[in-house]
Order: C-alpha cells, then sequence, then structure tokens
C-alpha cells in the first residue's frame, strides 16, 4: 500500500460484474486498448494473480516514445489490482483499481500516485511532452473508465 492519499482518484459505476470487471483490468492486451497513451503492456514476469510480477508498459504522446518496468504490487481476485511504475529504477507512480460490487453491477476506483522525485517532474515533459502530468492522466482515467465500462456492459 501507500503511506498518502492517491494524487488523482476516479470513479465510475459500471453494471457489469466485479469478476467480469477485474478480467478486463487484469487482462494487459485490453487495457493497453483502452489507454490514452499506453500503446503495449507485456508480462515480462510471472502474471497478474502474482504480487511481485512484472510487466512492460510502452507508451506515445506524439513523436515521444517511452517505455517502464511495472511491478504488481497488489492482487486481490475480483477486487483490487496496482502496480509500482519505474523508469531505469526511478520511482515513477503507483497505480490501483478498486472494484466494488454494487446491486447493479459494481462500481471502480481507479488511483494514481505520483512518485516521482522533484527533478523528474520538472525534466519529465522533455520525455513525455506533456507539462502537466497530473492533468494529463486524470483526464487520461477518465477516458480508460469510460472505455472499461463500456466494454464490460457489452460483455454483460
Amino acid at each position: 500500500m501507500t503511506d498518502k492519499a492517491p494524487t488523482i482518484t476516479v470513479e465510475t459505476a459500471v453494471a457489469a460484474p466485479a469478476d467480469t470487471v477485474y478480467g478486463l483490468i487484469t487482462d494487459l492486451d485490453t487495457m493497453a486498448q483502452f489507454g490514452e497513451e499506453v500503446t503495449a503492456m507485456k508480462w515480462a514476469k510471472g502474471n497478474a494473480g502474482t504480487v511481485g510480477s512484472v510487466f512492460r508498459g510502452s507508451n506515445r504522446n506524439g513523436w515521444h516514445r517511452w517505455t517502464t518496468t511495472c511491478t504488481v504490487s497488489e492482487a486481490e481476485a475480483g477486487r483490487a489490482f496496482a502496480w509500482n511504475v519505474s523508469r531505469l529504477g526511478q520511482p515513477i507512480a503507483r497505480w490501483r483499481y478498486e472494484v466494488t460490487p454494487t446491486a447493479d453491477g459494481c462500481t471502480v476506483v481507479e488511483s494514481m500516485w505520483d512518485r516521482r522525485s522533484s527533478l523528474l517532474k520538472s525534466t519529465a515533459h522533455l520525455l513525455t511532452g506533456i507539462r502537466d502530468r497530473v492533468g494529463a492522466n486524470e483526464e487520461h482515467m477518465r477516458v480508460t473508465l469510460e472505455r472499461l465500462k463500456a466494454r464490460a456492459e457489452q460483455s454483460a
């Protein structure tokens, strides 16, 4: 877990079972389709059900391209999936999805903790092309949850 509140939290109600939604969240190929910057996510070690598993993320914003290493930090089937992101050994972020069953399906909460150093915060735009990373991530999270909701409800 973490010792402070998330930098960003976005939530949506989904008219689909929690297990269906969790299955989509932990399917890297599917989640890569929902993202605004991510172009691919591939397992490097382990799988979605195992804390400590590692996947690589490939990202793009215009001509800017970069990769990240993601280590699963939480994997509670049907309920929560989280990972820590690093680049070249430097902490970048923590991402977490929490799925809570409701009478009509479930609620999905996506949270992000910005873990970049001050230096990285001031220079990351050179790599990514985005000066307001927190603002961009919040918008991207909303889009991701809209796409997740649409796919899950189509499957339900």
